[in-house]
């Protein structure tokens, strides 16, 4: 349970390359299966058929790898999927993932894509080599919004018949913890009014949920608020009593920088996980 504040002089930290259980970035050849569909059914719209895809990218000869399902940003309103470049051929496998988007659905639908495309990888990474037990979340901004929704608010993936706490990590980047603006946008809220209701993952701050890894930019560059929401979440955690919640700030990025010094403490995080879980 710490809170770091860290001066990043490099945009890439040297650490272990292989964070799953046998896969090594330097002997592994990696692969792609792109434009996958995670949700299945009759009653499938078009624009569901459209958007909820996602990319597997993983380590073709190795087993029981880890694997981040990956969020992408963009207000909700905006953005596709795609595997970090800082996040390839590290040992671990990405889970690209596109989903529903405001104004066309409501944030309600997007958290229920990101869940969808979460349940997915839990039913099908074995197949790909991956372990079921080794999945984490994480994404950046918005999709670290959805990050926090479904692992700490436990209603989303149970809906697909997966347990949250079964996640083994949650590594949400500059996301927000109060209700997200495009939340409060379909309820004619201002965007400087912060509110904390259900669609706010500090509603559903509690001490059995998997270990949470929050990274933000420096506060005085990052968006409205968005540090020092993080650190309420990182104080209220500690209140509950939850044993693994970190916070870290990366002095000098503002929110659209901080992504990219930000991967290489997820890939210590999903190490040191690991490590605990043996």
């Amino acid at each position: 349970m710490i809170q770091i504040r860290l001066l990043i002089l490099a945009t890439a930290v040297a650490l272990p390359s292989a964070v799953g259980q046998e896969a090594s970035s330097a002997s592994a050849a990696y692969k792609v299966e792109e434009n996958v569909a995670y949700r299945a059914g009759d009653n499938l719209t078009p624009y569901m058929r459209e958007r909820c895809r996602l990319d597997v990218y993983y380590p073709a000869d190795a087993k029981n790898f880890s694997t981040v399902v990956w969020f992408h940003g963009g207000g909700l309103t905006a953005g596709k999927r795609s595997v970090p470049k800082l996040l390839q051929e590290k040992g671990v496998a990405i889970v690209a993932v596109n989903y529903r988007l405001s104004p066309k659905v409501k944030v309600t639908d997007c958290i229920d894509d990101a869940a969808a495309a979460v349940a997915w990888t839990f039913r099908n990474i074995a197949e790909y080599g991956g372990s079921a037990e080794r999945i984490f979340v994480s994404g950046h901004s918005a999709g670290g919004y959805l990050t926090s929704m479904i692992g700490l608010d436990k209603r989303w993936l149970r809906a697909h018949d997966v347990n949250a706490d079964n996640i083994a990590g949650l590594i949400p980047f500059s996301g927000h913890t109060i209700t997200h603006f495009t939340v409060r946008k379909e309820r004619g809220i201002d965007g400087k009014q912060p509110i904390i209701d259900d669609m706010a993952p500090l509603f559903h701050v509690r001490k059995d949920c998997p270990p949470l890894l929050l990274i933000t930019g420096d506060r005085e560059l990052e968006l409205l608020g968005r540090y020092e929401e993080n650190a309420y979440m990182w104080r209220m955690m500690q209140v509950v009593g939850h044993p693994d919640t970190q916070l870290m700030e990366l002095d000098g990025y503002n929110h659209g920088q901080m992504d990219d010094p930000a991967y290489p403490l997820l890939l210590r995080f999903v190490k040191k996980v690991n490590s605990t879980r043996k």
